[in-house]
């Protein structure tokens, strides 16, 4: 029997997953959470063989849990099931050493398949999705731009950034415009979204 900890924040999907994992024959959902801070504490009390992980979570991300998981129970095999199916979601998930990384408009065949191969150690990866990921660059933006960028991304102006970055007010608009030029954005808004969209933020 394989056993599953599934986390997923919409409760109707998530009762939909378990409901149709509960049909297939040697899987059992013996966990689910709704938020990202609560895996790691439900992996613990249920050992779980698999780990399925939403990225877009409350508390914190599928893809930063999945780090944590990776840390204290590295036996715990992780499948990413998301609708976030960019290419740099998809090398930060890598980076988190995830066996597994599926989109969420997979058929339910395919998801007990993955959790299947997953469990068997096999590294599973939405074929597309990888393609895509090798086709698209990395990231053109510099570590100390993308710390720039998320915090302008969560609503800090400028001042504040810089005050939270140890910068002057005059560098840190000197870096949103550095930005700007290297994504060929219009504007912040712009390089936030095509930040975002290639999954860099």
């Amino acid at each position: 029997m394989i056993t599953v900890l599934l986390a997923e924040d919409m409760h109707m999907v998530r009762g939909a997953l378990v409901a149709l994992l509960g049909l297939e024959e040697g899987i059992e959902v013996v966990a689910e959470v709704a938020a990202g801070d609560q895996i790691v504490p439900a992996a613990l009390r249920h050992r779980p063989d698999v780990a399925v992980l939403d990225i877009d979570l409350p508390g914190i991300d599928g893809i930063t849990a999945a780090g944590l998981l990776r840390e204290q129970l590295p036996e715990v095999r992780i499948l990413v099931l998301t609708s976030l199916a960019r290419p740099g979601t998809l090398r930060r998930a890598l980076a988190a050493r995830v066996e597994g990384f599926i989109g969420k408009d997979a058929r339910p065949a395919d998801l007990a398949a993955a959790i299947r191969d997953v469990a068997a150690g096999k590294r599973v990866v939405d074929s597309q999705l990888a393609l895509a990921a090798l086709d698209s660059g990395t990231s053109p933006l510099t570590a100390r731009e993308l710390a720039v960028l998320r915090l302008a991304a969560d609503g800090t102006d400028p001042g504040d950034i810089a005050a939270k970055l140890f910068l002057s007010p005059g560098t840190v608009r000197n870096y949103l415009t550095t930005i700007i030029s290297k994504l060929n954005a219009r504007n912040r808004v712009d390089a936030i979204r095509i930040a975002s969209d290639s999954g860099w933020l």
